[in-house]
């Protein structure tokens, strides 16, 4: 019968399908047989949806009057086979209240930065801000409480697109606010909120190597792999089956949920191009509570928006079939060098010119190059970079490198260097990554364009800008890249990919060293006011340029134009999102849509802490609220 099904397919649509159409925990879907007289699991029905302005106006939260009965969250319980689990933060053992536990405390507070503990916990995400900094386990002063914050209410431990469909369909039908989590690779929020129901894709480990697949014109092998893959599961099966598929460089990034849907950059994005070009064919369940292939032929809206359109916005994607590549190795060089006198300031200001000047060979040959550069001291500065380049020699590498270290040894910089080794982030022996903790930062970022390192004006405004943020305190890093149309491939193509980073050839990151944690809401906006004025000097010296939207600022301004290149392309994805998810089921901050929704939170930090209401109900209120005042004045 498969075989039968997939010649069907192959005379409809041109394509082949492997034997097994989907993975098992994708057979497992919800019918109306299950769903019975539990209407509050049904799926949706289009014909008589709204707009997302329609309905309450904010979603359900512990202590609203529809927020569901005890009774009514065992009731899911049962339905999803027992997948549902409270949403306790892990810190919670070390405060006193029903989850306390010394023993527990003292493994976490001792042990868990060392073991995938916050990777494998439900709730964690990987930097602590967005969820209200509500309960961590580091500091614990005398009085100090825990809360829920932003962390979710309840988590569905998903194992089957059937418990998926479950827990979008009770969301979307009692009111509630939705999340979605892997790993916790998250940096504003959008795998928190306050009140929620979150689906945990982590568990979804399914892989299949196709050996031959046609689609199109796209005859190779590809790969069928499911959502919660991280990158060092994905090497392994890399060098079990001899070949290559683009992932995150960081270990323990979730491959194909988030990662592509944000664009996705490695450390071979300047040879194969994105994370979101590699996709040939996704699964998703939808917000109407559906499961639906997207590819080239069949849902092309939804193909189109979830390659590079911005995570938990069009769906929850279970698997993806996605291009196969040559066996590809990765060799690495570093060079360092660093200043601790003033009079040898200018000296790293020009080797930092110099380097900046070569980075556009790097990418020119398919390369890329991670690098760093901050002020540890008044008159200190330093400089470290490793270059990679994709299928080259120890020598060939080497060679490549030289004229950067003439050129800086020439400015009388003491550079050191280390001959090649395979690349730290690509294709290590696979390891499962340990000692990924939250943290307290933030930072923001911007795609910066090849026009800016062309010399001139342009590349002098650039370089003053970039030297002047380092100057201020914050750490910058840099990574080289050219994600480029020719490096993506001519096929499938047309993706919602951040524009910019077809013009880039470095992705910029500057972190701010405040801590946030425990800052209230004055001290906060302080930092990040000064952040964002280091930022706006970076957005005027590349003026038209991006952002990448997994590596962002949540208060990036004009968000719309920064993350997905504003104007038509924008305005293609909102017609996507209005008319996939009219009722607003999926919600994360700037994300396509989201400017339909408010966070309420109590102390007005851009946190996930608060609830989550219609930006028309908000303005309604606040209107209201003026006019009230106005009123009183006049008495």
């Amino acid at each position: 019968m498969r075989a039968l099904l997939a010649l069907i397919l192959f005379a409809l649509y041109g394509y082949q399908v492997a034997i097994c159409l989907n993975f098992p925990f994708e057979a497992e879907q919800l019918t109306k047989d299950d769903i019975g007289d539990f209407r509050d699991i049904d799926f949706a029905n289009e014909t008589r949806a709204g707009s997302v302005q329609d309905g309450p106006d904010c979603r359900e939260y512990p202590g609203t009057p529809n927020w569901p009965l005890e009774e009514e969250w065992l009731k899911l319980n049962r339905s999803l086979g027992g997948a549902l689990i409270k949403g306790i933060p892990p810190a919670a053992v070390c405060y006193d209240g029903p989850y306390k536990d010394e023993d527990a405390c003292s493994w976490l507070v001792r042990n868990a930065s060392s073991t995938r503990f916050y990777i494998n916990d439900p709730v964690t995400v990987l930097t602590e801000w967005p969820v209200g900094d509500p309960c961590h386990a580091t500091l614990t002063p005398q009085g100090a409480t825990c809360t829920q914050g932003a962390f979710p209410e309840y988590v569905v431990n998903v194992s089957t697109v059937r418990q998926i469909q479950v827990a979008v369909n009770f969301a979307r039908n009692r009111n509630l606010r939705l999340v979605i989590k892997n790993t916790g690779h998250e940096f504003v929020g959008r795998s928190s909120g306050f009140g929620s129901l979150s689906i945990w894709t982590h568990w979804l480990k399914d892989f299949e190597f196709l050996p031959q697949y046609q689609i199109g014109p796209y005859q190779d092998s590809a790969a069928r792999v499911a959502s919660g893959i991280e990158s060092w599961e994905m090497f392994a099966h890399m060098q079990r089956h001899n070949m290559t598929t683009v992932v995150a460089g960081g270990y323990t990034v979730g491959a194909y949920g988030g990662w592509i849907a944000g664009g996705g950059h490695s450390a071979l994005a300047s040879k194969y191009g994105l994370g979101a070009d590699q996709p040939l064919s996704i699964q998703v369940v939808t917000a109407d509570g559906r499961f639906v292939t997207a590819d080239p032929f069949q849902n092309q809206d939804l193909f189109f928006a979830l390659r590079g359109g911005g995570g938990s916005t069009f769906g929850v994607v279970t698997s993806a079939i996605v291009k196969v590549h040559p066996p590809t190795t990765v060799l690495s060089s570093s060079v360092a060098f660093s200043v601790s006198q003033s009079e040898d300031v200018e000296k790293f200001w020009t080797g930092f010119d110099i380097y900046h000047e070569f980075g556009k060979n790097i990418v020119d040959n398919n390369g890329t190059a991670c690098y760093v550069s901050r002020r540890p001291g008044n008159d200190s500065f330093g400089f470290t970079t490793d270059i990679e380049l994709p299928d080259v020699s120890d020598a060939t590498l080497a060679e490549f490198v030289r004229p950067l270290l003439e050129d800086l040894r020439a400015a009388g910089l003491d550079v050191t260097s280390r001959a090649p080794t395979p690349a730290a982030n690509w294709m290590a022996p696979a390891t499962e990554g340990r000692g990924d903790v939250p943290s307290s930062g933030r930072f923001g970022s911007r795609l910066l364009p090849r026009a800016s390192f062309e010399g001139g004006a342009a590349f002098a405004r650039t370089q003053a800008a970039l030297r002047r943020s380092i100057e201020a305190g914050y750490t910058f890093h840099g990574i080289h890249l050219a994600p480029t149309e020719a490096a993506a491939g001519a096929w499938p193509g047309d993706s919602a990919a951040n524009p910019a980073f077809r013009r880039a050839v470095i992705h910029a990151d500057l972190f701010d060293p405040t801590a946030l944690r425990g800052l209230g809401p004055a001290a906060f906006q302080a930092a990040h006011a000064r952040l964002a004025a280091a930022l706006d000097e970076w957005r005027a010296a590349s003026p038209g340029a991006g952002a990448y939207i997994n590596e962002s600022d949540v208060e990036e301004p004009d968000w719309q134009q920064a993350f997905f290149g504003g104007g038509d392309r924008y305005a293609r994805l909102l017609a996507v999102k209005h008319r996939r998810d009219p009722w607003g089921v999926f919600y994360a901050p700037t994300t396509v849509g989201s400017e339909a929704w408010v966070v309420s939170t109590p102390d007005g930090m851009p946190t996930q802490n608060g609830p989550l209401c219609r930006a028309s109900a908000v303005q309604r209120r606040r209107r209201g609220e003026t006019r009230a005042g106005r009123a009183r004045e006049a008495r």
